[in-house]
Order: C-alpha cells, then sequence, then structure tokens
C-alpha cells in the first residue's frame, strides 16, 4: 500500500525535562503516504515527541529524521517539508479566511499570482471555498479546523503534523474532517501524522504508536491491536468498589479465570465471552452492579498494556 522509503525515523529518542524522563527510548518509523497515529494520555510523551518532530525542541538522546534530513543538523530542510498544524487555534479570527492564507503565503515568499491559485486550490480541498471571504470568528470550530490545515499547506509540504485537530468538535465536524484528511493524502501524496488521546480518531489511522509515561507500549494497525487482546471484553462493577478485589478473587478460584482490575471495574478477556458471562451472573449476580460484554477497542488495547484505563492515565 505504502512506498519503501521512511518519511520520519524515530530512533532510540528519550528527553527529560529535568528530573521527569518525558520520552524513554522510543522508536518508530512512518512510510511515506501514511496516516500515522501518536495515541496516548495526556502526559504520556506525545506532545514532547510532536514538538521534537516540529523542530521546536532539540533531540536530547537517539536521531529523528524527516526524509532524507537530520532533525539536529538540517533543521531549516526539514521545515520545508513539514505543515504543522498545532492545537491551539493560529488563525487571526477578525480575519477573513482568505486573508489568513494571504498572510501565510507572504511569510513564505509564494509568488502573488500562483499564491491565489493555491489558496483556492487549497481551501477547495478542504472544502471550505465557499467562506474565503467569510471572517474566520464567524466560522465554526470544525470549519477553521480546515482553514488552518489549508493554510499549513500552502507551501506544499510532503508531511502534515496534525495535534490534536478533532478536540473541540462535534462528531460530524470530526467525520468531515477525516474524510478531508484521506482524500488529501490521496490528491497531494501526503504523510500524515496525528497526535490524540482520543479513541475514535486514532481508529482512522493506518498504523498507532501508542505511548504511555514516555515509552512505547504497543505498535500497530487499529485492527491488529484489537485483535491482540484477543476473544471478548468482560467489564464487571460491583455494589461495594471496596470489596472488587475479593470479587475477583472468588472469580478466579470458582471459574478459572484471569481477573484484572481496573480501577473501579473488574476486566476478563475470555474467547466463550458469552458463556463466562452466564456463568459469573450466576454465581455472583448478588454482588454485581453491571456487567458489558463487548469485542475489543483500543481502550482494551492500552489498558492491557498498562494496566490502567487512557482517562486514569491522564
Amino acid at each position: 500500500m505504502f512506498a519503501s522509503t521512511p518519511a520520519i525515523a524515530v530512533r532510540n529518542l528519550s528527553y527529560s525535562y529535568l528530573d521527569r524522563r518525558a520520552l524513554d527510548g522510543v522508536s518508530f518509523s512512518v512510510t511515506e503516504g501514511e496516516i500515522f497515529g501518536l495515541l496516548g494520555p495526556n502526559g504520556g510523551g506525545k506532545s514532547t515527541l510532536f514538538r521534537i518532530l516540529s523542530t521546536l525542541l532539540p533531540v536530547q538522546t537517539g536521531t529523528v529524521s524527516i526524509g532524507e534530513f537530520d532533525v539536529t543538523k538540517q533543521q531549516r530542510a526539514v521545515r520545508g517539508l513539514l505543515g504543522v498544524t498545532f492545537q491551539s487555534p493560529s488563525l487571526d479570527r477578525k480575519l477573513t479566511v482568505r486573508e489568513n492564507l494571504q498572510h501565510q503565503g507572504v511569510l513564505y515568499g509564494i509568488p502573488k499570482a500562483e499564491l491565489q491559485a493555491r489558496i483556492v486550490s487549497n481551501l477547495t480541498a478542504l472544502g471550505v471555498a465557499d467562506r474565503a471571504d467569510q471572517l474566520v470568528g464567524k466560522l465554526s470550530g470544525g470549519l477553521q479546523r480546515r482553514v488552518e490545515i489549508a493554510k499549513s499547506l500552502l507551501h506544499r509540504p510532503r508531511i502534515l503534523l496534525l495535534d490534536e485537530p478533532s478536540t473541540g468538535l462535534d462528531p460530524g465536524a470530526i467525520l468531515e474532517l477525516w474524510s478531508h484528511l484521506r482524500e488529501l493524502r490521496k490528491q497531494m501524496s501526503l504523510t500524515i501524522l496525528v497526535s490524540t488521546h482520543l479513541l475514535n480518531e486514532a481508529e482512522n489511522c493506518d498504523r498507532l504508536a501508542i505511548l504511555h509515561l514516555g515509552r512505547l507500549v504497543a505498535l500497530d494497525t487499529p485492527s491488529s491491536l484489537r485483535s491482540s487482546v484477543g476473544g471478548d471484553c468482560l467489564t464487571i462493577q460491583s455494589h461495594d468498589a471496596g470489596q472488587l478485589a475479593i470479587l475477583a478473587n472468588d472469580i478466579t478460584s470458582r471459574l478459572g479465570v484471569s481477573v484484572q482490575k481496573v480501577g473501579d471495574v473488574l476486566r476478563i478477556e475470555r474467547g466463550n465471552g458469552l458463556d463466562l458471562l452466564r456463568d459469573i451472573m450466576s454465581e455472583f449476580g448478588s454482588s454485581i452492579t453491571s456487567v458489558t460484554l463487548g469485542k475489543p477497542t483500543l481502550s482494551d488495547v492500552f489498558v492491557q498494556r498498562t494496566g490502567q484505563t487512557l482517562s486514569a492515565a491522564e
């Protein structure tokens, strides 16, 4: 599906803020044309890694290359390959959409005649050409996000870095945004790297690197990661959260299954989940408030690899 040339290569990358290790020996590569996700809780290391990739933080230990360039030695060349959309808005709300992009184009030294053509092309690709002369402050959050991306692509980068692109957007806007990102990947031969803590957003990526406490705990396609959990997942809540450890031991001793306590719930992975659910309710129904049964999700992958839920890890 993808070319063999790495668009991004990270090797044994570590970074510390005084005595706090934000990244700890992280290694991965992103193939050209791939939509690659960095998934993890706030504080897991995503932001530090994103800043290093976008050349805002130096490499302390390890190596990072963007395309054929070393991030430490060839920052100017690296920046020419990158389009970056940060989580914090960068648009001037008192200017029109077109004026925001014109200002960006002037900063990059794009000739005036060519700049106008690129503005029209980018706004069309993101589905906001009809908003070109509207004030940014009058647009919805989803439309503003698309304008941000159109702005970051004016200089024709090979790689687009997106930091939490769906934060604050409603479900409909998220679907539209990702539809445009997939189309951009095809039209512009883009490589896209997305940093996110949202599971539904991560499902849109071709591959995911899951980060926790600065370490890479999983790396694969979303479907392969879910399959690695195996079987069904049961989540059990009890009338008395303080007695969960006792309930877990009782389930293990009577039914011979491994039970994991995660926060205020019990979690079980089992191939024949429906049969186990019936047995658990028959034996321990009086002690249980609710049981949910479902196929593994990325949330289950995170729990399996870290022993915490994504929200608890934050």
